[in-house]
């Protein structure tokens, strides 16, 4: 797939690795747009339709965590990847819970960086009507499309944000059987560990709030244990 042309939207104040990492970008055929506070890269997103936000997370005037929040307030689709120096788990967790996709640690590699901007850019455009029918669950009474990120029920749409979308994936991938938490975590988050953990039951809740309408569907708790996905799962 093509990504030339794609517009990337470049937070980071620190003028030095704005440049490397936009000079990068563009030699990969991305257009960037470059900023170095959170006041202008609001004010640029909504002046444009980005593809995908790199943010770094400590920044003049607005942090990138609140940065993010007022993205997520325009579009709940966009992905957003956290570019920062502090690696405190904490912070990792308040990035995903807030409706960041990735989070990477000061300093990463150029050939990451361009992969995991790869891998979401391919996950954002795939939303074609065709291959939405192709990639559809059927969750209860939800329809579930996990290529556009989309929970639908009867019409009324919810964007889901891609951990959102991964974990459900995986739960449709695996109904009525009991995972533990460890799983999950390795499957979704491609780690296990105790901070990672309070992460997955913010983003537990927050699919059960998004799936209430139907009272047949249940994530349950098995206490000590991990989780259960009860719910009636067909696939296209």
């Amino acid at each position: 797939m093509n990504y030339v042309g794609e517009l990337i939207l470049l937070v980071e104040d620190d003028k030095t690795l704005n440049f490397i990492i936009k000079d990068n970008l563009e030699q990969n055929g991305y257009v960037v747009t470059s900023v170095e506070d959170g006041d202008a890269a609001i004010a640029a997103f909504k002046a444009e339709k980005f593809s995908l936000c790199l943010l770094d997370v400590m920044l003049p005037k607005k942090d990138g965590f609140t940065l993010a929040k007022e993205i997520r307030e325009i579009d709940d689709h966009v992905p957003i990847i956290f570019l920062t120096a502090r690696s405190m788990t904490e912070d990792r967790i308040t990035g995903l819970t807030i409706g960041g996709d990735d989070y990477m640690t000061k300093p990463f590699s150029m050939e990451e960086l361009l992969l995991k901007i790869r891998v979401f850019l391919k996950r954002s455009m795939n939303t074609n009507e065709s291959e939405v029918d192709q990639n559809c669950y059927k969750v209860g009474h939800f329809n579930f499309y996990f290529e556009s990120l989309i929970l639908d029920l009867n019409g009324e749409r919810k964007t889901l944000t891609y951990k959102e979308a991964e974990l459900l994936r995986y739960f449709c991938d695996n109904p009525n059987k009991v995972l533990s938490r460890s799983d999950i975590l390795k499957q979704v988050w491609g780690s296990d560990d105790y901070y990672l953990g309070r992460s997955l039951d913010v983003f537990i809740s927050r699919l059960r709030k998004y799936l209430s309408s139907d009272e047949n569907i249940k994530i349950l708790n098995l206490h000590g244990i991990g989780f259960r996905f009860n719910a009636s799962i067909t696939k296209n």
